[in-house]
């Protein structure tokens, strides 16, 4: 090899090695730090022209401050009624709260609260229930694990739990157990949910990934390298959406950042396991790893470029959502992508050149040895090499299986997708309550729970009506005519009401604002419920048709908002990430039929696996899915499966251009069904680390996402799409000028060149 070429390659290594240790020092520090550029709020993201949006900026003219409500719920141990001794203990300890010193702050609580604690006994005399009210925006001036809210739960809970005394059964000296709970509870222990996201997500699936690799290379240097790739690549994504959050260009809350470490992890060690075998199999043609690495890099650019594009356009069409997590997925998923795409192709190759010659005993005891000069292909450029494979192989033999069977191959899977499919009307998005989100018992649910028995259910969170003056009556009789609709009080400006739990004064004159009153709506179920939902549906209609300029919000009102812009992002979203897909695919292959015959085969493996995740979470007795849940399992599914296809479809091409297309699909499907598969196992193994956080919709992300990519690994790539391609034959091509190419030659004719 020339001086100078290895002079100059020398110097690029040299260059990647320090640019990528540079951006793994400061890209370290700020993956540490993504929480705390968090944001969780849900109402946040509704649409600004959501009814629940313009409800809430509608009612913030009614109160100076906004209110986050913390609610303490205290039952006696043996379910007698609470005392007069009981009660007056719990006011004095619930009063203790505000003079507390807020942490990492110079201030008390009290700067953080609007007004004192409320003690409300229930009306049947066997629970108390205590209501802080948080100022919202001062709540939200740090967010993350240091949030004011969760430094807050986590001091009332500590300031409860001593001054009651509790005992190892978490039952007070006093006789009382107590739980915090309300929205402020839950955003406290959703964040203490995410808060595995940063260490436990990301160990569980490196260890995973490293064991996987140990098997697929059978070498100790091997997995390591790669593995380091994938936490480089980690943080130079984990550095770009720190800035990019920090500076308000994009939103980032807790399930983007488990996904983002999820997808940058599986999509490195995919990326790098492509590069890789096709670097070994280089190194069986070439004596110098840095020309069998030129060889590799040339011909793996095409088919990781064209992944890394199919995934970053699919997931950037998110963009187009009516809900603002959906938009923040977008940016944060494409940034993970292109961030493994540039360590897979610059580090990766950088890492495994250095040591010169040397470089090739990062597969011992595996290592490949470049055969004599006179097998050597004559003509390096000519194109690749034909496989030197063990044709006696697995996957030998299974690519000759499918030949021989390819239109029963092709028709039997089509039909066994097309049988799990048929479920897939039964699939539930409609979305849960608040209280089903958690796999694991946590204090907000069970307070929540001990609140419903005790207390009317709707009180803390009711449903708000915004309405003219002159429609108030009508809206208010509307509204109180409900099923489910408990009480319909207007608000006076005064204390109590049903945010706090105290009785209203009956004599109070309605506060009326520009013309406009605000109407508090209790229902019979909690506000996170999906029966309140239906009675929030039922209210605007009837609401709505006796005084149409009213808006009717709150927190059920959101969700109902939410429900309704996901059902709109599948009906957008779907059809444009279809349209972005085929078109790539069309430009890489060069033909409209195998770019169809692609995308259908992903979307009908996007279908079963649909059908079959609703038998599973009925039979696991899940409760229905998020209503984002099958927009998020589409994007990743048809982006991330399509990978596998075009990995096999790109290697088809080129080995068809030489031999064939029949013979082409043979040997593409062998020389890549090793590598490929792997890349799937390796994939669903790391979105299935997600199941260790312990929240419901991560738990059926991992599930789709894991199992469709497994789907499509072992059924859609290696049976269905190289049989049906077998049986088209050179139509596959179509209307590239390879098709006629790989024809069979007419009278010794020679065929040209694409």
């Amino acid at each position: 090899m020339p001086r100078r070429a290895t002079t100059v390659r020398a110097v690029l290594v040299a260059v990647a090695l320090v640019a990528w240790l540079a951006i793994g020092a400061v890209g370290g520090q700020a993956q540490g730090q993504l929480s705390s550029v968090q944001s969780n709020d849900a109402a946040a993201f509704l649409p600004s022209s959501s009814e629940s949006t313009l409800a809430a900026e509608a009612s913030r003219a009614f109160v100076e401050d906004a209110a986050l409500p913390a609610l303490v719920v205290l039952t006696t141990a043996d379910g007698s009624p609470v005392t007069a001794e009981q009660t007056a203990a719990v006011t004095e300890v619930a009063h203790q709260v505000p003079a507390r010193v807020a942490a990492g702050t110079d201030a008390t609580w009290a700067d953080y609260l609007l007004g004192d604690p409320v003690v409300v006994p229930s009306e049947d005399g066997l629970a108390l229930m205590v209501v802080y009210q948080l100022d919202a925006d001062r709540a939200d001036e740090r967010i993350g694990e240091d949030a004011v809210t969760v430094l807050f739960v986590e001091d009332v809970r500590t300031t409860f739990a001593e001054g009651l005394g509790a005992t190892a059964d978490g039952t007070g000296e006093l006789g009382l157990h107590a739980w915090v709970t309300g929205p402020a509870g839950f955003v406290a222990d959703l964040v203490s949910a995410f808060a595995g996201i940063d260490g436990l997500l990301l160990l569980v699936a490196l260890v995973a990934v490293l064991l996987i690799l140990v098997i697929v290379y059978r070498s100790p240097l091997l997995p390591v390298v790669v593995l380091l790739v994938a936490v480089f690549a980690l943080s130079l994504a984990g550095l770009v959406v720190y800035h990019l959050a920090d500076a308000d260009v994009i939103f980032l809350n807790g399930q983007a950042q488990g996904i983002l470490s999820i997808l940058v992890v599986g999509a490195s060690v995919d990326y790098a396991l492509l590069l890789v075998a096709r670097y070994r199999e280089e190194l069986r043609h070439h004596a110098h790893p840095a020309e069998a690495m030129r060889r590799a890099w040339r011909a793996c650019l095409g088919p990781i470029g064209a992944s890394a594009g199919t995934v970053i356009a699919g997931v950037l069409c998110l963009l187009l959502s009516e809900l603002g997590s959906n938009r923040a997925l977008g940016p944060v998923a494409a940034v993970g992508i292109a961030s493994a795409f540039l360590a897979v192709l610059t580090l990766l190759p950088a890492l495994l050149l250095v040591g010169g010659r040397w470089s090739r005993f990062y597969f011992w005891p595996r290592v490949p040895h470049a055969a004599p000069a006179a097998d050597r292909d004559a003509d390096p450029d000519e194109g690749a090499h034909a496989p030197t494979s063990d044709e006696t192989g697995a996957w030998w033999r299974l690519a000759r299986w499918v030949a021989r069977h390819a239109r029963k191959v092709w028709i039997a899977t089509a039909a066994l997708l097309l049988v799990a499919a048929a479920f897939l009307p039964t699939f539930d998005a409609s979305g849960t309550s608040q209280s089903e989100i958690f796999r694991t018992d946590v204090d907000a649910v069970a307070g929540e729970e001990v609140l419903a028995a005790h207390f009317p259910a709707g009180a803390v969170q009711p449903v708000t009506i915004v309405v003219p003056v002159d429609q108030a009556d009508a809206a208010a009789d509307a509204a109180a005519a409900v099923p489910g609709v408990d009480a319909v009080v207007p608000y006076t400006g005064s204390a109590g009401g049903a945010s706090t739990g105290a009785p209203v004064d009956p004599e109070a004159e309605p506060l009326v604002v520009d013309g406009q009153v605000r109407l508090d709506v209790t229902t019979s179920a909690p506000s996170d419920s999906l029966e309140a939902q239906d009675t929030v549906r039922a209210i605007r209609e009837e609401v709505h048709a006796v005084a149409p300029d009213a808006l009717v919000g709150g927190a059920a009102a959101e969700q109902v908002d939410t429900v309704a812009a996901a059902q709109h992002d599948l009906r957008v979203i779907v059809p444009t990430v279809l349209a972005v897909i085929v078109v790539i695919l069309m430009l890489l292959l060069r033909s409209v039929v195998a770019a169809g015959l692609l995308l259908a085969a992903n979307v009908l493996s996007y279908a079963a696996t649909i059908g079959v995740a609703a038998i599973a979470f009925d039979a696991f007795g899940l409760p229905g899915a998020d209503p984002t849940v099958p927009l998020f399992g589409f994007v990743f599914l048809v982006a991330l499966g399509v990978d596998y296809s075009i990995f096999l479809m790109t290697r088809v091409r080129e080995e068809s251009a030489r031999i064939g297309t029949r013979r082409g699909v043979v040997a593409g499907l062998a020389v890549t069904g090793g590598v490929i598969t792997s890349a799937g196992v390796v994939l669903a193994t790391t979105f299935a680390a997600l199941v260790v956080i312990p929240l419901l919709f991560l738990v059926q992300i991992a599930f789709i996402v894991a199992f469709g990519v497994l789907l499509d690994t072992f059924v859609v790539r290696s049976l269905l799409v190289p049989a049906v391609v077998h049986d088209l034959d050179a139509r596959t091509w179509w209307p590239s000028r390879l098709a006629p190419r790989v024809s069979p030659p007419r009278h010794g004719s020679r065929q040209t060149s694409d």
